[in-house]
């Protein structure tokens, strides 16, 4: 791939932003071109802010743009494409968290989640392709959630197999899978 016009890799963490030995950290490590949305000083439950941040770290980025979600950075994107018009070459959306049923204790609680913006989930074909990576049992959103939401994104639903939420906290740091789809989409 020609570093000169390959697409600039733009990682969007979820809500617990970046851990040390998460995959999305692990990969951009390992990328050429690669940058990151920083983690909000406060407001952190703030979907305003979240889209905000995400809008300014791609201020920052000239040329093409793939995007790199997972969890509560699937929603921040997804809410992103409905305010912006930017161009981005592609997306992968991986372990959408489905903010808008009970989540595990340690979670924000939906009332905490609609106070901040979070709800409803935006359900409207995204402007720029994408891959829905799905985990058969995630504790943050059922398999049959997640592959409506890739329909309705226009996304190409991809069931990764029992990953959990596909974190640290499930097993996976390193997951050489996303390597594969981020060449799809660059």
């Amino acid at each position: 791939m020609n570093h000169a016009t390959s697409p600039t890799v733009l990682i969007v963490p979820g809500l617990r932003d970046h851990v040390a030995d998460h995959w999305q950290t692990l990969l951009a490590a390992k990328l050429p071109k690669v940058r990151s949305v920083p983690p909000l000083e406060k407001d952190k439950l703030s979907l305003a802010a979240r889209v905000a941040a995400l809008d300014a770290a791609l201020a920052e980025i000239e040329g093409p743009v793939v995007l790199v979600a997972h969890s509560g950075g699937v929603m921040i994107t997804v809410h992103w494409a409905l305010q912006h018009d930017r161009p981005i070459q592609g997306a992968l959306l991986a372990a959408p968290a489905d903010l808008e049923r009970p989540l595990p204790a340690g979670y924000p609680t939906l009332e905490a989640l609609s106070d901040h913006g979070w709800l409803p989930i935006p359900r409207i074909r995204l402007p720029f392709p994408s891959i829905v990576a799905a985990s058969t049992n995630d504790p943050l959103a059922c398999l049959d959630r997640v592959k409506e939401y890739a329909r309705d994104w226009g996304g190409r639903c991809v069931e990764v197999g029992a990953v959990g939420h596909l974190n640290p906290a499930s097993g996976y740091g390193d997951w050489p899978q996303a390597e594969e789809f981020l060449k799809e989409l660059c």
